[in-house]
């Protein structure tokens, strides 16, 4: 019997990193996520780059925002969704791929994110990384898509 995929530590580590591995009774790497995750967003002030963000205030967004802190949170929270994804599964070769290159894209967005206009729009700290999020996903699964691919003609050439 397959095993079904447990897909809820995954969902719980995007609310908030570190509440996947509180689900999935790791809970010293629970707690050190969420201090991460905590410190990380006080000291960029992303809370409040969110808050100018959704009112449409991106000016006074990237004004808030504490780059050099901030590009610390695309590893991290990416991190989380996959270590709380892996622990929740049985071993998926090479799963890793979409998640570290979703992390690379969205820093690369965070870098250019006070600068890139989309259309004559700037879109600031918070939109634009998440925009690069999908890219990244795409890059990642295609990557992981060939590796496997490879493998399994590795395999039946024995």
């Amino acid at each position: 019997m397959k095993k079904t995929k447990n897909y809820e530590p995954l969902f719980w580590s995007i609310a908030l990193p570190g509440f996947g591995q509180l689900l999935n009774k790791q809970y010293l790497k629970g707690i050190v996520f969420i201090l991460a995750e905590f410190i990380v967003n006080v000291q960029s002030n992303f809370n409040v780059a969110i808050v100018h963000s959704f009112n449409g205030n991106i000016e006074d967004a990237i004004h808030v925002t504490d780059y050099q802190w901030l590009m610390f949170y695309p590893c991290l929270y990416m991190f989380s969704l996959w270590d709380a994804h892996k622990d929740a599964n049985s071993p998926s070769p090479y799963m890793y791929f979409p998640f570290a290159f979703g992390a690379y894209f969205v820093t690369v967005g965070l870098i250019y994110s006070h600068t890139f206009t989309l259309f004559g729009v700037l879109i600031g700290p918070v939109f634009l990384p998440m925009l690069f999020l999908l890219p990244g996903l795409a890059v990642g699964f295609i990557i992981r898509a060939l590796l496997l691919r490879k493998s399994q003609q590795s395999e039946e050439r024995f």
